[in-house]
């Protein structure tokens, strides 16, 4: 217990963006692996298929209000469901990840580049869900991909 009631000093965040020991590319698969478990840990389906699309416009649904989910650490949990959003794409229909580790908003930006040519920002279409409700929902967003 801090006897002078005061929070303990916390160490400054890493220099050069967060990341210095590993990459975007890195950090994706095991960002979208932690929203899955996350997403499974609290009832939702998180299977990488196309209609766990749907479960995650549920989750959007019901956890974005005040006391929700995503009323903390919104960042992380986005970047993490933006994740999974790209890396079901990528299972269902092939493609690749862009990246660029010297973009000060990366983790934003990273984009899903599809076999069939269509590119795509999973991370700001996550954040849109949030911001703008189920008129930006993630199935028929997916389901149009295809």
């Amino acid at each position: 217990m801090n006897p002078s009631n005061k929070q303990p000093k916390q160490s400054p965040a890493p220099q050069g963006g967060g990341r210095p020991q590993t990459t975007l590319a890195q950090d994706i698969p095991a960002a979208a692996a932690w929203a899955a478990g996350a997403l499974r840990s609290s009832g939702y389906r998180a299977d990488y298929t196309l209609e766990s699309m749907r479960e995650l416009d549920r989750f959007f649904d019901e956890q974005s209000g005040p006391g929700g989910i995503l009323s903390r650490n919104r960042g992380q949990i986005l970047f993490g469901l933006g994740s999974y959003v790209g890396e079901t794409a990528i299972r269902l229909w092939g493609g690749r990840w862009l990246t660029d580790d010297s973009d000060p908003e990366g983790e934003v930006n990273i984009a899903v580049e599809l076999d069939s040519g269509v590119r795509f920002w999973p991370v700001v279409r996550c954040m849109k869900r949030c911001r703008l409700g189920p008129e930006e929902g993630l199935y028929a967003y997916l389901l149009a991909m295809k």
